[in-house]
């Protein structure tokens, strides 16, 4: 089991649990900050909501999130989430996988220039 925090251009996350095939973070969202969109190889991730208003993209879908909505991202969509409203947006990341890092990101559009 391991634990992590991560400050990134967007706000951070804290990973509080971790073992073969499963982490869950905490991911808090800046205001106005959204992260990149992006894909995944190696993982299926599920955000539940907890705290603020967002936007949530899965391929081509957008999604309204607020305190209670569920997003499910299947292996290999493209998806991004954006915090539009006026505090932090928290959700809880549970990513399931064979493969499980942050290099299994494959950004396709980023405001933050990262590739």
């Amino acid at each position: 089991m391991s634990q992590e925090n991560s400050i990134r251009p967007w706000g951070q996350y804290h990973k509080f649990y971790q073992e073969n095939g499963v982490w869950i973070k905490r991911v808090e969202v800046n205001i106005g900050g959204r992260l990149s969109l992006q894909k995944h190889q190696s993982r299926s991730e599920k955000w539940i909501i907890v705290h603020g208003f967002g936007v949530a993209i899965v391929d081509d879908k957008e999604i309204p999130v607020s305190p209670g909505v569920v997003v499910d991202v299947p292996l290999g969509a493209v998806h991004r989430i954006g915090n539009v409203g006026k505090e932090p947006l928290v959700f809880i990341e549970v990513a399931t996988g064979d493969y499980l890092a942050e290099d299994d990101i494959i950004r396709i559009q980023d405001d933050y220039s990262r590739g």
